[in-house]
């Protein structure tokens, strides 16, 4: 069962739930078919689940908590959980987990710096061509891919 909003996006609460999941399933170490496994669906389910964009029944809701070993007020947000509420979307983004845990592994303030400045400069530039025009063929125009 997809919940979407009017303009097609899953609930926020719903991306706040799974982004709990998925958090809660990396810290201990579950991948997302042994979840599945365990819950009795595919692993695009759980990956689905994570997203927000298919709502976590509450009997399925009962199942993730007993096999992430927490209760299910903290999946929903209602006890004091690891993460700030508004980070959790953006920490549930693929990678975004490990990208943090190899970060804070960086001993030398001077390179974390660096890597911050050039993790910041990637995304801008993502960002510009993001929103950069394109042409029929879904490319920049020609002007614009002469300026790069």
């Amino acid at each position: 069962m997809s919940i979407l909003l009017e303009d097609h996006q899953p609930d926020p609460i719903d991306i706040a739930v799974g982004a709990r999941i998925r958090m809660r399933r990396k810290l201990m170490g579950v991948s997302q078919q042994g979840l599945a496994d365990v819950l009795g669906v595919t692993f695009q389910q759980v990956q689905k689940y994570e997203r927000g964009t298919n709502r976590v029944s509450a009997s399925m809701l009962v199942k993730i908590a007993r096999r992430l070993d927490c209760t299910v007020a903290s999946l929903v947000g209602e006890e004091g959980g690891v993460v700030d509420d508004s980070l959790a979307p953006t920490l549930a983004v693929p990678g975004a987990l490990e990208l943090v845990s190899a970060f804070a592994r960086i001993q030398d303030v001077q390179v974390r710096r660096r890597a911050l400045e050039l993790l910041t400069a990637l995304a801008n530039e993502d960002m510009r061509e993001a929103s950069a025009p394109r042409g029929r063929r879904g490319r920049p125009p020609a002007a614009v891919r002469a300026r790069r």
